[in-house]
């Protein structure tokens, strides 16, 4: 039998149970999903694959594979009318290329929540509500500025607006449900 002097065995193999997932999830192979602590979180990497306007993959400098929502917004679904415009803008806009995240949460599909910056300093968020590609996420940010934008964009009938009457995404997933 192992003795283990003064220590609890139960303690003893929970540490040997946490240790041993620390070990498996720090393994760097490039599948491990950010631990954001929600504070604001920066992080620098490569635009690797678009999922859709409003998700993409990114690779950070240590090889670790993200995947990224972008905060306060949302695009068209992919059998909603603009979609294929959406994904077109963002991967025109960041496939390939260098950009900055801002991570301000963690959703419940492991995506980090972010704001993304890439080019000159633009920031994607907006810039799709500028060109009308995304609705202003209300559920999520009560932001004047990027209600301001959408309304530009929908006063110009810029992208989604040129519908006479686009179906927001959130109602569009509800009725997909029923």
């Amino acid at each position: 039998m192992i003795s283990f002097g003064n220590i609890n065995p139960y303690i003893f193999f929970l540490s040997i149970l946490l240790q041993s997932w620390l070990c498996v999830n720090s393994s760097g192979n490039g599948t491990e999903v950010y631990n954001a602590s929600f504070k604001t979180d920066t992080l620098t990497g490569k635009v690797v694959s678009i999922t859709d306007g409003d998700t993409f993959k990114l690779l950070t400098q240590d090889s670790i594979l993200h995947r990224v929502r972008l905060a306060n917004i949302d695009c068209p679904e992919k059998k909603q009318p603009f979609s294929k415009s959406a994904k077109q803008f963002v991967s025109d806009a960041i496939f390939g290329k260098e950009v900055t995240i801002t991570v301000l949460s963690k959703d419940r599909n492991k995506r980090l929540i972010a704001n993304v910056k890439y080019g000159k300093g633009l920031i994607l968020n907006e810039e799709l509500l500028k060109h009308g590609y995304a609705w202003h996420f209300v559920k999520y940010s009560d932001d004047p500025s990027l209600q301001q934008l959408e309304d530009a964009a929908r006063a110009a009938k810029l992208g989604l607006w040129q519908d006479p009457n686009p179906i927001p995404p959130w109602e569009w997933r509800a009725d997909r449900k029923k």
